[in-house]
């Protein structure tokens, strides 16, 4: 019996290294590959840049969160800049009462922002299928993602995968509460995210192309979201 439970600690003592070494190794590659797509502000523009991608991250009392508010007026100010003349307001509008791009819309049209350089991607449910979308339905060959800099390395690494020339340039003025169990989270989301990248799954929606270099004002007919929800 001794010899019995002895086997079973060596196996899983085994398979707890195994996964720990893999989690590393995900991490530290995708962290290589993307660190010096990393740009800031003060960096020499870059030319022809299709769009800046602003992803979601929570709204409040229907306001954005502090952590979407930074990415916003990062995004915005990339925007006035010049470093690109659209923006992709990507995000989580699944459900009626929950609508995060039209409130990020509002709120960068509060700030100066054309209302037809704005497109909406109603069908951002994660970082993944927001710039999946980016590709397939807005058709960004190159541009600009905008979130706080533990969340870029992903995001960076995913557009890599998907041949879209990609740049990052990380929203994090200031500390946010629960940062820490974020970063613990976004190790495992790494690795998920390193695996999808491998057969691509299709995100949950897809649809027409509506390219980015139009007018961003066709993605505010929430007709296309209601068939939806």
């Amino acid at each position: 019996m001794k010899k019995i439970i002895k086997i079973i600690l060596i196996t899983i003592l085994t398979l707890i290294t195994i996964i720990l070494v893999t989690t590393l190794a995900i991490n530290q590659n995708i962290y290589l590959k993307t660190k010096n797509k990393i740009i800031t502000e003060q960096s020499e523009k870059i030319e022809n840049v299709d769009c800046i991608l602003i992803l979601g991250a929570g709204i409040w009392n229907n306001r954005p969160s502090p952590m979407l508010e930074d990415r916003l007026l990062q995004g915005i100010s990339l925007y006035q800049k010049g470093f690109a003349s659209k923006i992709i307001m990507s995000g989580d509008h699944g459900r009626k009462n929950y609508d995060e791009v039209n409130i990020m819309k509002e709120f960068a049209i509060e700030r100066g922002v054309n209302s037809e350089d704005i497109f909406m991607d109603h069908a951002g449910f994660s970082t993944y299928e927001s710039i999946y979308r980016a590709k397939e339905i807005f058709g960004a060959k190159k541009m600009i993602i905008v979130t706080q800099e533990y969340h870029l390395y992903r995001a960076l690494y995913i557009a890599q995968q998907f041949d879209i020339e990609t740049y990052g340039v990380a929203s994090n003025p200031r500390e946010y509460m629960g940062q820490f169990a974020r970063e613990v989270r976004e190790w495992l989301a790494r690795d998920k995210d390193f695996f999808k990248c491998i057969y691509k799954p299709k995100p949950t929606y897809l649809g027409d192309t509506l390219p980015v270099s139009g007018n961003g004002d066709i993605t505010n007919d929430k007709e296309e979201v209601e068939k939806w929800i």
